[in-house]
């Protein structure tokens, strides 16, 4: 299977709802390594990401957030070599992910309000998870650009 890279993310209310929307992708054949979480510093923001994920979340401290968890590809793509991420915050590397700044922004806003960030990496099924974002109530879920090369 080819995954060229492209992200599908959507920003979940709270736990509860970002939960119900992982177990859906998750039950669709998703598999963990292609999912990434991020969400303010929680318990229970901790103990999602640990038990949907397998593994603890890592602690990021964003300035336009504050502290926030997070695990999975997407953070990788946002940190990039200059680690972006922990300066420029959600809004100002979203592009690195395919995304327009304005997209990140918002992420950003969901993300302090209390939301669940989720992002999926999975090229030939990014409709698929946007679907299952949306059902699921992922609001604002979108797919990133196309990354790949002609």
């Amino acid at each position: 299977m080819s995954d060229s890279g492209r992200f599908t993310i959507g920003v979940f209310q709270d736990v509860e709802w970002a939960k119900k929307g992982l177990e859906a992708l998750l039950n669709d054949g998703f598999v963990p390594e292609s999912l990434t979480i991020m969400a303010k510093d929680t318990p229970a923001a901790a103990a999602l990401i640990e038990s949907t994920l397998g593994a603890p979340a890592e602690h990021i401290e964003l300035k336009s957030l504050g502290p926030v968890l997070a695990r999975g590809p997407l953070v990788s793509a946002l940190q990039g070599s200059d680690n972006g991420l922990h300066t420029s915050g959600i809004g100002g590397t979203i592009t690195r992910a395919g995304f327009q700044a304005h997209d990140g922004y918002i992420y950003e806003t969901l993300t302090g309000r209390g939301g669940i960030l989720v992002g999926v990496r999975h090229e030939p099924r990014a409709a698929d998870a946007l679907a299952k974002l949306h059902a699921y109530g992922g609001g604002n879920a979108a797919i990133g650009a196309w990354s790949g090369r002609v």
